[in-house]
């Protein structure tokens, strides 16, 4: 393994820096939003674009003041000099683009997924905590205030013991022609689950069901379901073929309900004071049925929430982290874990829905921040 260790020194000079600078790596889909929220960042100075296709960074580069633009990682190492790398290419190319930058000591942050496989994630995640480099997963839907609210509320108590999460995210297409609908939309779902739970996404198993009525060859719809602690559930239902796009996250819990719309600007969050009352008993099964069992219908409010782009805060959640030395708060480990589950689905899909185990999450790692 190359070993690119940062002295005190290179820290001491990076967290004297007002300003990091950063390239974005892909200009196709996701890598226009990175590109315009690093430039609009204070804590940035967006250096350039790459992408083989420089015609079409060139047309991101333009309004963004005409960024430099390079056709290939190479180019850029030679000829820039960047604290870090943005990376929205393929998932498959997510391993080699990452690796690449921090054998160059650079910082990274990659868009969902972390890696195509967990063995990639887990080279990923051990070479930067040896090298002191930060390693960041782009979960976007982690940062938008939604998101942190529920974590704060899930935090505090104030949903009491979790007893379920369901969440649906269904749209119609786009159909992608190299992961399935789980690859594809899940890691969202996962990463915010895993980001509002105190102990995070740990699951011992998951089960999954997906359905090709179009003949693709992958699965175009799909539900994916784990244990959660205290015999709660989750449950996440993915489609790429429905003809109104839904994305509600519902978190019950014993003392309230929380339903997240993320399409309802107006309300995004509800909290529902309305449920099931039941003790917990440490009887006989018999007697726990006998148990009686009474609803409560309570009121309704919905939190003020700021209105601030997600990806704006995740930019700056990445320089703070590399400043600050610390682990963000969408690490590579988070990162790791929602690829561990992804993994065990697809384990899951191929053994006709049978429950499949989830790699162990603890990586081994060779050095610490």
């Amino acid at each position: 393994m190359v070993s690119i260790p940062h002295t005190m020194q290179q820290l001491n000079l990076l967290q004297e820096q007002t300003v990091l600078k950063v390239a974005v790596i892909g200009a196709g889909y996701w890598g226009p939003n990175l590109a315009r929220n690093f430039k609009a960042s204070p804590a940035w100075e967006l250096c350039a674009i790459v992408d083989m296709d420089t015609e079409r960074a060139l047309k991101i580069a333009g309004p963004l003041g005409d960024v430099p633009v390079f056709s290939s990682l190479d180019d850029l190492l030679q000829r820039c000099d960047v604290d870090a790398v943005a990376i929205a290419t393929p998932a498959r190319t997510h391993h080699g683009v990452a690796m690449a930058a921090m054998r160059a000591g650079k910082h990274v942050v990659v868009e969902k997924p972390l890696a195509a496989t967990r063995e990639q994630g887990v080279e990923m995640v051990e070479f930067a905590e040896a090298n002191g480099l930060t390693l960041m997963a782009d979960h976007t839907y982690c940062y938008t205030p939604a998101a942190l609210k529920i974590r704060e509320l899930i935090a505090e108590g104030a949903l009491g013991e979790i007893l379920f999460i369901d969440s649906v995210r269904i749209n119609l297409g786009l159909i992608q022609p190299d992961v399935d609908v789980f690859w594809d939309l899940a890691p969202h779902d996962l990463s915010v689950i895993d980001f509002i739970l105190p102990g995070g996404l740990r699951p011992e198993t998951v089960a999954a069901q997906g359905a090709d009525p179009l003949g693709t060859g992958k699965s175009c719809v799909g539900h994916l379901t784990f244990a959660l602690p205290n015999n709660a559930m989750a449950h996440i239902n993915v489609n790429w073929l429905s003809p109104t796009k839904i994305r509600q996250l519902v978190v019950g819990g014993s003392r309230r309900t929380l339903v997240w719309d993320d399409l309802n600007p107006q309300q995004r969050i509800s909290v529902y004071d309305r449920g099931v009352n039941f003790e917990k008993a440490s009887t006989t099964a018999a007697q726990r049925k006998e148990q009686a069992v009474s609803y409560r219908l309570g009121d309704t409010w919905s939190p003020a929430l700021p209105e601030k782009e997600a990806l704006g805060m995740m930019v700056q959640e990445f320089s703070d982290s590399i400043l600050g030395n610390r682990p963000s708060r969408t690490d590579g480990v988070s990162g790791l874990r929602v690829l561990s589950v992804l993994e065990a689905a697809s384990r899951s899909l191929a053994a006709d829905g049978e429950h499949s185990p989830v790699a162990d999450f603890e990586v081994q790692l060779e050095g610490t921040r």
